[in-house]
């Protein structure tokens, strides 16, 4: 299993498995105080999660935080809600653009630290059929069986 960089808070790991990733962005997110104490101790998920468009802005949705016990009582934490994503205007446009066409989605792909502060890897992509995600595996597998046999070879 490969091991996570240090900088990496979590990955979406199924959404290279079922679409074909077109382009990557890099976005800031707009948090709250209590989601990034939440974030520091590893308490984020982004395995669902796909980016919405509303009002010409983009927004993550359905982004897991799980607040921490020891948050404070004033505050009342809503850990599934739709977080602002800061992306340029052309970005915003073009992404915009892209999802109105047939078969294409902005999906989150990881979130991590960069200079203190999070930011979201987000793709656009589009949806893999059946036989698509057969003949990945099938690669895979036989690009791991062909390392394995120059192992043996040494």
């Amino acid at each position: 299993m490969a091991k996570k960089p240090s900088n990496q808070i979590c990955a979406n790991k199924k959404a290279r498995h079922e679409y074909f990733i077109e382009e990557t962005y890099e976005a800031g997110l707009v948090l709250e105080g209590w989601e990034v104490k939440s974030i520091r101790a590893g308490k984020m998920s982004i395995t669902e999660s796909y980016v919405i468009f509303k009002n010409g802005e983009a927004f993550l949705f359905g982004a897991h935080i799980q607040p921490l016990l020891t948050s404070s009582t004033h505050v009342n934490p809503d850990n599934i809600r739709t977080r602002k994503l800061l992306l340029n205007r052309r970005e915003i446009d073009k992404l915009y653009g892209m999802v109105n066409q047939k078969g294409y989605a902005v999906v989150a792909l990881s979130c991590y630290w960069k200079n203190g502060r999070v930011k979201c890897e987000i793709a656009l992509a589009k949806g893999k059929k059946l036989h698509d995600k057969r003949a990945t595996l099938k690669e895979r597998d036989f690009a791991r069986d062909k390392q394995r046999g120059f192992k043996n070879q040494l």
